[in-house]
């Protein structure tokens, strides 16, 4: 078996639909915000795990004389991904598949900026995906990639912690590593880059009013039950169904809970070729 066969792992979200609508909330702005500042309009971009393309279609509008390729492993979310473009008339935009591990059919020195996004958790060779994003990132461009870490809420609702141990173990043993955030710097050292050449910084999301935790809750609640992470979870013991539908209930009542406050700590790095 050849790395290249390897290297994606088991996605452990899948694309259901909670998925889809969790991804779909995703815009440049609230998850690639550190990246902005160094675009330029002229740039050409590959958005690399692009998904449903929301964050691809932004990038795009910033780069209006540019041009940016969405690139995905799972070519069933990409036809939402290019209706999503003509819905908004954004044109120098394009989707393709494809594997981080194995961009053979990109050319070295091809792209001004390379950018992940909470893409390398879910894959075994994160090293080795960081190195293709640095070959084809040109002589002075950039290399970009945000992953979430650290997972915490207030209050302490009974059977959330058992959420976040099923969903870390799930993770695993699907090949990935769900506190990716803090080993991007190490990662990209791995991968070639020299310390002065990557500038590592952190974000988050916070999901606390009433409109946001409803969002957030009810989301997991039908992602826990409902997604490829379901199926992980019960084929590979890791939590019975019953566990499933009871954490499920749980997010629902977090969800209820005034005082609710959930935040996600990122790890971001802007690496420089």
């Amino acid at each position: 078996m050849t790395e290249s066969q390897i290297s994606p792992a088991i996605y452990t979200h899948g694309h259901h639909e909670s998925v889809l609508r969790s991804h779909s909330w995703r815009t440049a702005a609230n998850s690639a915000g550190y990246l902005l500042p160094y675009l330029k309009p002229d740039m050409h971009i590959l958005d690399i795990g692009c998904g449903p393309g929301t964050i691809t279609i932004d990038l795009a509008r910033l780069v209006p004389e540019g041009h940016v390729v969405g690139l995905e492993y799972a070519s069933e979310v990409l036809p939402k991904a290019r209706a999503a473009a003509a819905e908004n008339g954004i044109t120098n935009v394009e989707f393709r598949t494809g594997d981080i591990c194995d961009l053979h059919d990109i050319k070295d020195n091809t792209f001004d900026v390379v950018h992940c996004h909470q893409v390398l958790q879910h894959i075994s060779d994160p090293v080795k995906a960081l190195s293709e994003m640095r070959r084809v990132a040109k002589d002075g461009g950039i290399v970009a990639a945000r992953e979430s870490d650290v997972f915490t809420w207030y209050p302490e609702v009974e059977g959330m912690e058992d959420w976040h141990r099923i969903y870390h173990d799930v993770a695993r043993k699907n090949g990935g590593q769900p506190e990716a955030g803090r080993r991007l710097v190490s990662w990209a050292l791995q991968a070639g880059f020299d310390r002065t050449q990557i500038t590592a910084s952190a974000g988050t999301w916070c999901f606390s009013t009433p409109e946001e935790r409803a969002w957030w809750s009810e989301m997991w609640a039908d992602r826990t039950v409902g997604s490829n992470f379901a199926r992980s979870a019960t084929g590979n013991n890791l939590a019975t169904r019953e566990q499933l539908e009871q954490i499920a209930r749980t997010w629902r009542k977090w969800g209820e809970q005034e005082d609710g406050w959930f935040t996600l700590l990122h790890g971001q790095i802007i690496c420089r070729p």
